[in-house]
């Protein structure tokens, strides 16, 4: 996500990033049409072209609005969108197929069958080899795998939920839901996006990104769930270092560590943040330790309302809570 015009915006030092990781033993590379608008496959097209592809597993997404004009018809995950704007990221990712094509979010006006049934035709044509979904409630994970086998479809191989230490409400019950089903789960969000990178500290300046600046509902440091995310973030600091270890370390591989997770996706959009993350794979964190996060952040919580990710429209539309009159 943060390879464009959304953090980097230099191609080819985006995409010596991505060499750097590759070389390094990063297998997975995942990205989405709504990245930049389309220029984050772009970069990792140019990232794969000389002869790697074949030596990673590569994901992207639908589902965010594309083009400038807000047409319906360029977005969402109706059997004409997800068949058009695959091929629109295949062009750009340089290749003939995806590895795994997921379904961004869930959408409210269409039907897990259509969805389910459009990506089922996909794979059978060998354009995609598994598809999954991304920040599904628990609830539309049953439901697209219910719908799946009663009507003979492909079903949702994978589910990549938001996770990390201050954001934990899927431990309630979307991994538990994820296991029963023997689905991967990769993991997004970490870091929480850059709360967990140290540099969220207290009277220390906030980082300025443009991160910061699209999602302010995730910055806003005047919103009660942000300033609880600081007060979080400080002490785990404390705790990192009490441990002889970085707060990035501590907080990947506390991601890592869940039984239900396969892989936590990483967000660097410099090689400085790359270098800073890899070896957090090595680290494994002790009970005491465990326990001491769970007391800075409780099982099952997640400390700001507009991390969680996804937003029912039973909370978000009125006219799902209120008889019309």
């Amino acid at each position: 996500m943060m390879f464009g015009a959304w953090g980097e915006p230099d191609h080819d030092m985006s995409v010596k990033t991505i060499h750097a990781a590759l070389d390094s033993g990063i297998n997975f590379i995942d990205t989405a049409d709504v990245y930049s608008q389309g220029e984050s496959e772009v970069i990792v097209g140019k990232a794969l072209a000389d002869g790697r592809r074949d030596d990673v597993v590569l994901a992207t997404k639908v589902h965010g609005q594309m083009g400038g004009t807000g047409d319906p018809n360029s977005r969402g995950t109706s059997r004409r969108w997800i068949v058009r704007e695959l091929e629109n990221s295949l062009r750009r990712l340089k290749t003939d197929y995806v590895d795994l094509y997921q379904v961004h979010r869930l959408d409210p006006h269409t039907h897990h069958e259509e969805t389910l049934g459009a990506l089922t035709d996909l794979q059978r044509q060998g354009k995609i080899r598994a598809f999954g979904s991304s920040t599904y409630p628990a609830e539309q994970i049953v439901e697209a795998q219910w719908t799946a086998e009663k009507r003979g479809l492909g079903r949702f191989a994978t589910e990549q939920p938001p996770y990390s230490i201050l954001v934990r409400h899927v431990e309630a019950d979307v991994l538990p839901t994820l296991q029963r089903y023997g689905m991967g789960v990769l993991s997004w969000g970490p870091l929480a996006s850059g709360w967990l990178s140290g540099g969220y500290r207290k009277g220390a300046p906030l980082p300025q990104s443009k991160r910061a600046d699209r999602l302010p509902q995730r910055f806003d440091i005047t919103l009660p769930g942000n300033q609880l995310k600081l007060d979080a973030a400080e002490r785990l600091a404390q705790l990192a270092n009490e441990a002889g270890m970085s707060l990035i370390h501590l907080s990947l591989a506390f991601v890592l560590q869940h039984p239900a997770i396969t892989s936590a996706i990483i967000g660097p959009r410099t090689m400085d943040h790359l270098d800073s993350q890899l070896g957090a794979a090595e680290v494994t964190l002790t009970p005491e330790i465990l326990d001491r996060i769970d007391e800075i952040v409780p099982p099952g919580v997640t400390l700001a309302f507009g991390d969680r990710g996804y937003q029912s429209p039973t909370l978000t539309d009125k006219l799902q809570r209120r008889r019309r009159v």
